[in-house]
């Protein structure tokens, strides 16, 4: 039988995973909010700040966000950011 994991336990789940990135974040002036999870566990988060209008933005979003929330809370199918800037 599946537990039924509810949004605001997943919001909480993806947020200790989000916090282990903050600090490198927040070292170029940067953070992330979540702005939703979706019925089909997509989480949508928006870079803000420095993040936000960074070119290497996809790359921290890939390689760290991306990878920290998948790892952590394995409820989550996928993981978009919504303003990435694109790297030239």
């Amino acid at each position: 039988m599946e537990t039924v994991v509810n949004n605001d336990q997943l919001i909480i789940k993806i947020e200790k995973a989000l916090d282990t990135m903050r600090p490198y974040l927040a070292a170029d002036g940067g953070n992330v909010k979540i702005l939703e999870v979706t019925e089909d566990r997509t989480v949508r988060l928006e870079l803000i700040g420095s993040c936000g209008s960074c070119p290497m933005s996809a790359m921290t979003f890939k390689g760290g966000l991306e990878e920290a929330i998948l790892r952590a809370v394995p409820e989550i199918t996928k993981v978009e950011a919504v303003n990435l800037t694109p790297a030239f």
